[in-house]
């Protein structure tokens, strides 16, 4: 393994296919006395909404989601805005929902049913008209997780194991948080444990718990074509869909983030075309990177909430874009 400064939790580099760099450092639980290791298992926060579009692009293939359909369909009773909110709005950020704090019961760290949680980001306003804006919402994407639940007749979580994860071989990722029996790191906070979200009550929106080796595995199959198989269904989750705010990137210009798909930023870094989305969760921040002129990927999973996932990348791109041997 190589040392990456400043990381505390697992990191990797592929390219091709093949490992090109992998490191761990820190306690996965101080507690208990257990470090760190690539195999350590993290909540991957809002890099599981890549799974959701995935998911969502698994079942339009098929004919059982319609991505430009209003999304009433699947919430009878609710409040007459959602008919003209669609699928393809939820997940661009563009349906006008808001995220989290920003209503009456956007509390993801509160205990909720899932029914009266979908219930309550029905009720509140939308903050722009659909389709008019972009606008980050963890929330949308727990009504698009929703949404394929109801499309597939299975719960999300069911889904995505039978649909995506076991497909890939993906057997240290779970949908819903950890399963019982097996282990993850504790989020930290200035040295603290945090105690985390409900997972199994946030379906689509930063329920998934891996590590980067099959994080990486999971990027580099979304942009293969090995598992959307659809041609203009995989193209759809990297066109730049909405145009996202100035200040998305480094203030230096070295990432960029100028559009957002189903998904994924996109963007640029160090020069190169870039395919990405960071996330945090309590405790846990998140990164995965796909260069697609490189067939790269890097992957970020860290238990400490201040980290500096910035710094982190800057040393593993170069690895990335490294064209010598492993």
């Amino acid at each position: 393994m190589q040392a990456i400064e400043g990381l505390r939790g697992a990191a990797t580099v592929t390219r091709a296919g093949r490992v090109r760099l992998e490191a761990a450092s820190g306690p996965a639980d101080a507690g208990a006395g257990v470090m760190c290791t690539p195999q350590t298992r993290f909540q991957i926060c809002s890099v599981s909404k890549q799974f959701a579009a995935v998911a969502a692009m698994l079942l339009a293939e098929t004919g059982q989601l319609d991505l430009a359909e209003p999304v009433a369909r699947w919430f009878p009773g609710g409040p007459p805005q959602w008919q003209r909110v669609t699928l393809h709005q939820l997940l661009t950020h563009t349906a006008g929902v808001r995220h989290w704090g920003d209503a009456p019961g956007f509390d993801a760290s509160q205990p909720m049913d899932l029914a009266e949680r979908v219930a309550l980001i029905q009720q509140a306003p939308l903050l722009t008209d659909p389709g008019t804006s972009w606008h980050y919402s963890s929330p949308g994407y727990l009504l698009a997780g929703h949404i394929v639940a109801r499309a597939s007749g299975q719960p999300y979580a069911d889904f995505v194991t039978g649909r995506i994860l076991v497909p890939l071989g993906l057997t240290s990722t779970s949908a819903g948080g950890v399963p019982a029996g097996a282990a993850a790191a504790r989020g930290y906070r200035n040295g603290q444990p945090v105690t985390p979200w409900p997972l199994d009550t946030m379906p689509g929106t930063g329920d998934i718990c891996s590590t980067v080796g099959d994080l990486a595995r999971f990027t580099a199959a979304v942009h293969s074509g090995s598992l959307i198989r659809q041609r203009r269904f995989a193209q759809a989750m990297i066109t730049p869909h909405a145009t996202l705010p100035d200040g998305q990137g480094t203030s230096d210009g070295w990432m960029t983030c100028d559009g957002y798909g189903y998904g994924q930023f996109i963007g640029r870094i160090a020069g190169h075309a870039a395919y990405l989305h960071p996330g945090d969760n309590p405790g846990y921040q998140s990164l995965a990177v796909w260069l697609p002129g490189q067939a790269a990927c890097a992957v970020i999973l860290t238990n400490d909430e201040a980290a500096d996932t910035e710094a982190l990348l800057r040393q593993l791109i170069p690895v990335a874009l490294d064209n010598g041997g492993p």
